[in-house]
């Protein structure tokens, strides 16, 4: 329920909800259902109902094992903020994050609203990193939820991007990370568009990451933007190693 990750923005993952339900464009071909899919045939005890939503109190503990500093994204395969999720277990999980503050801890939401909602019945340490997804203007209207919320990181994660957003609204945000979908069936993402939230983050100086072009091969079509890597990131103390925030 928690491992070294291959995501670019964040070094481990922890997972103590898993599972999820469709509420967007974003989410067609998500890749935590595929692999929930594939953990179920492997018979991996924590996705015996595959993709159905379940709460594992039994991993909250993990990072208070975890001494040397690391960045983790919380609910790689499931939304914290799911409707399903009762408040008492997402307080327990930020209880954990107040106490481990060795840590950053990154949580992305597609569900801003409640988040918001529920903001004031939770602690939000320095090293906890509140995220919304936007994958299309239809749903940039999660950005105005997210600034509602007294976290000291609020990033967007514009991925999968599915259209042209040209009026993003990054200013008074800390962070925002880019890039196409991959997989099967992956819907193709153009540049201009990436091009756009680039130049709008320059405008209002909010560092700029570009996570990948996407597409079923992923690793083949690479990062490069414009012939550069784009690894901004925000700069706070806990930034450290390799998400420091390095554009070489």
């Amino acid at each position: 329920m928690a491992q070294t990750s291959s995501i670019e923005w964040t070094e481990s993952t922890w997972n103590p909800v898993t599972g999820c339900t469709k509420i967007s464009a974003g989410c067609q071909n998500c890749y935590a259902e595929r692999m929930a899919r594939r953990l179920k045939a492997m018979r991996v005890p924590a996705y015996r109902q595959g993709f159905s939503l379940a709460v594992h109190p039994g991993v909250l503990d993990a990072p208070r094992k975890w001494k040397k500093p690391r960045t983790i994204f919380v609910n790689s395969m499931s939304d914290l903020f799911h409707e399903r999720v009762p408040l008492e277990f997402i307080q327990q999980v930020f209880a954990v994050m107040n106490e481990c503050s060795q840590h950053i801890f990154q949580i992305l939401t597609k569900r801003p609203h409640l988040a918001a909602e529920y903001a004031q019945r939770l602690t939000w340490s320095e090293n906890i990193w509140m995220g919304t997804t936007v994958e299309n203007a239809l749903v940039a209207d999660r950005v105005g939820f997210l600034r509602t919320i007294p976290a000291a990181i609020r990033f967007l994660s514009v991925e999968p991007l599915l259209g042209a957003i040209p009026r993003l609204p990054v200013s008074g945000l800390d962070w925002v990370v880019v890039g196409g979908e991959s997989g099967p069936g992956a819907r193709p993402m153009q540049a201009d568009w990436v091009r756009q939230i680039r130049d709008r983050c320059g405008v209002y100086g909010v560092p700029f990451f570009f996570k990948q072009w996407g597409g079923a091969n992923k690793k083949k079509n690479g990062r490069l933007l414009d012939g550069r890597i784009w690894d901004e990131m925000p700069c706070v103390e806990l930034c450290s190693g390799p998400l420091s925030g390095s554009t070489a």
